[in-house]
């Protein structure tokens, strides 16, 4: 089982990590506290990662997926990936053999969880379970959960990883300050990049424009705000929407419910 460890709150990227391979994605809920860390590590089966409260980030080479409690993500199997706990939360993990994939999918995936799914989830992952030969009582317990997974949509919360120097620097301009009130042309200037070029890098290397990320990276941090307790009015504020209003909007747009109800959990 790959270590868990405390922040510090910046670690090396994962590729200079070392990598713990577990043949069998383990099925079992996991108590995390808030900030705590699950180092790089693969499977050699598909794995759903599901977080009931808070939410949790799940990083690769290429990018952070996130998934508050109305999302869980798919994790193909082979994948390197790390976890981080925002907020207090319990991790349920759900192992599942390469040849079972309902949705086909072949790259980490955000999906949509129904209460139903949730309930599901929450069930099956009550108990670890390490053997191969399951009780008619949980086979068909796992053949409904597939079927209901079978129906999630899939949601494109994920804020990809830059690797060109001129967009990494963007980049972290906005993660340093999610605020930061810079269009397009005063970050170029002051990353001493085109504008056309930067536009362009988005569209490419990240697969959206650069409003549609800047808004991903923001709702990123005001997650990470909220599972700290930080009120909605001053979330809006520090990630750099014009008033509470909007950040209710945008966030219910992209959740289906409100950040108060998901400080309320």
């Amino acid at each position: 089982m790959p270590n868990i460890r405390q922040p510090p709150e910046l670690l090396p990227p994962a590729d200079r990590l070392p990598v713990d391979h577990l043949p069998v994605a383990p099925t079992h809920t996991r108590p995390l506290a808030s900030g705590e860390r699950v180092d790089p590590h693969r499977h050699d089966e598909h794995q759903i990662v599901y977080a009931g409260s808070g939410f949790l980030a799940v990083t690769t080479d290429v990018g952070t997926w996130f998934a508050p409690g109305t999302r869980a993500l798919w994790v193909p199997a082979g994948t390197v990936h790390s976890h981080r706990a925002h907020g207090h939360l319990d991790m349920h993990t759900l192992g599942l053999p390469v040849d079972e994939n309902p949705l086909g999918l072949t790259a980490p995936t955000v999906l949509g969880v129904s209460p139903l799914l949730r309930e599901l989830i929450l069930e099956y992952t009550r108990t670890p379970r390490h053997d191969r030969t399951p009780t008619p009582e949980v086979l068909r317990l796992r053949a409904v959960l597939l079927d209901q997974l079978r129906l999630s949509p899939q949601r494109p919360v994920h804020l990809p990883t830059p690797t060109d120097p001129r967009l990494a620097a963007v980049c972290d301009l906005l993660h340093a300050d999610p605020a930061l009130p810079a269009t397009l042309a005063d970050l170029a200037a002051r990353t001493h990049t085109g504008e056309r070029t930067l536009s362009r890098l988005f569209r490419t290397e990240l697969g959206m424009t650069f409003p549609q990320w800047r808004t991903q990276l923001r709702l990123f941090h005001a997650l990470r705000m909220l599972a700290d307790d930080t009120p909605v009015t001053a979330v809006a504020h520090r990630c750099g929407w014009a008033s509470a209003s909007a950040f209710i909007d945008v966030f219910r747009r992209a959740y289906g419910y409100t950040p108060g109800a998901h400080r309320r959990g």
